[in-house]
């Protein structure tokens, strides 16, 4: 198994910036691929980003291209998500989740972290 801990989240206002963390432990040596989903009040989960392992080939969802960034620290098995530009609809809990190369399907999840933009 793999676990896996979010960190970074917080109240900022909009226009502003914040850096998600997704430190994983466990098997890691079994991850294939890495994503941030994010799920507003009353909403459903939602993509907002993914990198694969080996060669960083990456997504976005269209609502955050242009102002995330995912990103990843291997020998730290560690994997980012910079917000800028940051706006209300942005709001949501943020969702680090992991594929590994075995199942090739999400299937680790964190314990989600809160993120917040006042308007």
């Amino acid at each position: 198994q793999v676990q896996l801990v979010e960190s970074g989240g917080g109240v900022v206002q909009a226009g502003g910036s914040l850096r998600l963390s997704c430190a994983a432990s466990g098997r890691t040596f079994t991850i294939w691929r890495m994503g941030w989903f994010r799920q507003a009040p009353g909403k459903e989960r939602e993509f907002v980003a993914s990198i694969y392992w080996s060669d960083s080939n990456i997504g976005y969802a269209d609502s955050v291209k242009g102002r995330f960034t995912i990103s990843r620290d291997n020998a730290e098995n560690t994997v980012f998500l910079q917000m800028n530009s940051l706006k209300p609809e942005d709001t949501a809990i943020y969702y680090c989740t992991t594929a590994t190369n075995t199942k090739k399907a999400y299937e680790f999840w964190g314990q989600g972290t809160q993120v917040t933009v006042s308007s």
